[in-house]
């Protein structure tokens, strides 16, 4: 029957995208439906381009306007399998006539218990067989820090400088990559401390600095913050990126976590790893944290989970989970049937469709793509580095305006005139050229988030926008002179 709807609708003519104008009209035209949202839609979020999407297939979003765009956003992550993936929209149409609203509080049903059977094999840890899914990213890192609290009957968290795990009240609390999600809302969540990722920046030293001293230097302050301001025995738990995400795309040493996690044993503390961002194939294995051979006490993920389908999780052992009471937690919509058998899908696809080696050839071809640049002498002074793991992948450019640029040895040392907001720049003419990108960290940073299955092709042409991008910026630049 529902293909039968399916084929039926799909000769039908497509209609404009419309909306209701103040005087009861419907409007139409491109230009009415942008003032329309511009009006009306709170100046608190922001977009990188005007316009109105109107359809994602794949690695392209089209917009009522007539453009058709290469994304390499993938909704910040989300849409691992591209844009409308036939199997996962059929799961989720197939279970809309089923049942759209199972509560989680009320009753099981089939889609959450069917989610829990695909990912127990693929779980970076055979402890982790306690599940409980939520909406959002951010709702599952609440989950995560309350859950650690009751279990340990501790209060304090320590989280990293750089990272970014959402906007709520909780998790805004652990976010420290940039203040404008927690600006002017004071007092945050009490108990939180932070210490340096192991990242150049945040140490104020060169790129080619050796992650085992990177590593030593963090593990040392935090050694150091559990005497002098969070006692281990106030400790409830250390929530860390594999991968720092809205930080700068900067993977986590194999030897960091694996430190992190003998402090945690030591102490009693628990480990929780936010793969929001880098689970699901995105690095080019399930969870970015199988490299390290790291255990995590709670994991949680979102994104990439539903392919767009709003769906989070948080996976614990039972022995911990069970300590937990009946109704402590829950939500509304936790654990919607419909992104639940999308996620099902979901985890199918990525077996059946050799996902992660796609991830892994394309990669290859990204990062060789992009050293090529920095290789290029009329380029090499203004790529500072690149980094990643799978298709989760950052350039970052030079700039003499870093924070704190009289202390950063990067900044200090360069005697080239860089552009001022390169990295905007770039990213607005990708997007002047038909490829969707986007910048993150408060340095000067863009991100390479494609579909894992991006073809061979268009990943070649995302890396030739890229290219023409950055070279006729700094054209542009050296004009403004």
């Amino acid at each position: 029957m529902l293909n039968r709807i399916a084929r039926s609708s799909s000769k039908l003519p497509r209609s404009p995208v419309t909306a209701t104008k103040p005087n009861g009209r419907l409007m139409s035209s491109t230009s009415d439906l942008q003032a329309f949202g511009e009006r009306h839609v709170t100046k608190g979020l922001g977009r990188i381009t005007p316009g109105v999407m109107t359809k994602g297939q794949g690695s392209y979003v089209e917009f009522q306007d007539g453009r058709k765009m290469l994304d390499f956003t993938c909704g910040i992550g989300v849409t691992n399998l591209g844009h409308s993936h036939p199997k996962v929209s059929k799961a989720a149409a197939e279970q809309c006539m089923n049942i759209v609203h199972a509560q989680c509080s009320i009753a099981f049903h089939e889609p959450y218990l069917r989610l829990i059977e695909k990912l127990l094999p693929v779980m970076p840890h055979p402890s982790l067989d306690s599940f409980f899914f939520w909406n959002s990213g951010s709702e599952a890192v609440e989950a995560a820090l309350k859950m650690a609290r009751i279990i340990t009957g501790r209060q304090n968290i320590i989280s990293m400088q750089g990272a970014y795990h959402g906007r709520t009240m909780g998790a805004m609390g652990v976010t420290k990559s940039k203040t404008i999600y927690s600006e002017g809302v004071a007092p945050l969540m009490p108990g939180v401390f932070s210490i340096p990722f192991p990242f150049w920046h945040q140490q104020a030293a060169p790129p080619e600095t050796p992650t085992s001293v990177l590593t030593t230097q963090s593990l040392y302050q935090l050694h150091l913050l559990l005497s002098q301001q969070t006692s281990p025995s106030d400790t409830a738990a250390i929530i860390v990126e594999p991968v720092i995400g809205e930080g700068g795309y900067v993977p986590a040493p194999k030897e960091f976590l694996q430190g992190l996690r003998e402090v945690c044993d030591k102490h009693g503390i628990l480990l929780i790893m936010d793969e929001v961002q880098s689970g699901f194939g995105r690095t080019g294995t399930w969870f970015a944290i199988e490299e390290s051979g790291v255990r995590p006490d709670i994991l949680v993920m979102a994104k990439g989970l539903a392919n767009g389908f709003p769906l989070s999780g948080v996976v614990s052992r039972k022995e911990l989970t069970d300590k937990l009471k009946p109704g402590s937690m829950g939500g509304t919509y936790a654990g919607n049937a419909v992104a639940c058998a999308a996620a099902v899908a979901v985890a199918d696809a990525i077996k059946e469709e050799k996902i992660l080696d796609n991830v892994n050839e394309r990669s290859n071809e990204l990062f060789s793509s992009l050293l090529s640049l920095q290789s290029d002498s009329a380029l090499a002074p203004y790529i500072l580095d690149i980094r990643g793991r799978g298709l989760m992948v950052a350039v970052e450019f030079a700039s003499s305006e870093n924070p704190g640029a009289i202390y950063d040895p990067t900044a200090v040392a360069i005697t080239t005139k860089i552009p001022k907001g390169i990295a905007s720049r770039v990213a607005k003419k990708c997007i002047e050229k038909g490829m969707l990108l986007l910048t993150t960290s408060v340095y000067e940073v863009v991100r390479f988030i494609p579909p894992l299955n991006i073809s061979k092709e268009d990943m070649a042409k995302g890396c030739k926008v890229f290219e023409e991008s950055v070279r006729e910026v700094l054209k542009e630049a050296e004009n403004e002179q």
